[in-house]
């Protein structure tokens, strides 16, 4: 009697994993400039983890990479050649249930929009300067200035056209010390 009691206990949990399902939740990427640096995220949800992520049909720009995590592909570089990129990337959770999106990213071969940044200085003395930030999603951004900045103004020409950005700044004072990002904005390129 105790070995089918076994084999219904393991019954009963086995297929929690495999009722799931996994979906891709992210249904488009943004575009990018040639010698330009270049970040997107594309992330998914159910299923049981960790998934498996490949990249099934097409190529990505040249010069951008795929990184994997847990529960989402980071793709990043800096794209060397502008075309107009078509590829499929799909997800596979532990229960074998695959998610599949397509997706195209147009790699312009220069930036021709600027994001013009402007915003009040916090009231301090001891203030170095800023940080820029920018992402493809208010919860994924990258610092994109390379030294501080030292106005209350930031041009931002690395821009693609129908895309959308994220911005926040941080305030650094002379020891380093960095502040909390500012609330984002949201930029969208015609």
């Amino acid at each position: 009697m105790k070995p089918p009691l076994l084999a219904l206990i393991l019954l009963g949990f086995v297929p929690s994993c495999f009722a799931s399902s996994v979906s891709i939740t992210t249904t488009s990427l943004p575009n990018g400039t040639a010698d330009t640096p270049y970040s997107a995220v594309i992330d998914a949800s159910g299923g049981c983890t960790p998934y498996s992520w490949a990249l099934t049909s097409g190529q990505l720009p040249a010069g951008v990479t795929m990184k994997p995590s847990s529960t989402s592909l980071s793709l990043a570089g800096t794209p060397t050649t502008a075309a107009t990129y078509s590829f499929t990337v799909s997800v596979t959770a532990c229960g074998k249930h695959v998610s599949r999106m397509s997706y195209k990213v147009v790699i312009q071969p220069t930036a021709n929009h600027v994001v013009d940044l402007h915003w009040t200085a916090p009231p301090t003395n001891d203030l170095a300067g800023y940080n820029v930030y920018r992402g493809p999603s208010a919860t994924s951004l990258s610092k994109i200035n390379s030294g501080l900045v030292a106005s209350t103004l930031y041009d931002d020409s690395s821009v693609s056209n129908g895309s959308t950005y994220y911005y926040a700044v941080t305030a650094v004072d002379i020891s380093g010390n960095e502040s909390a990002k500012s609330s984002t904005i949201e930029a969208t390129i015609p």
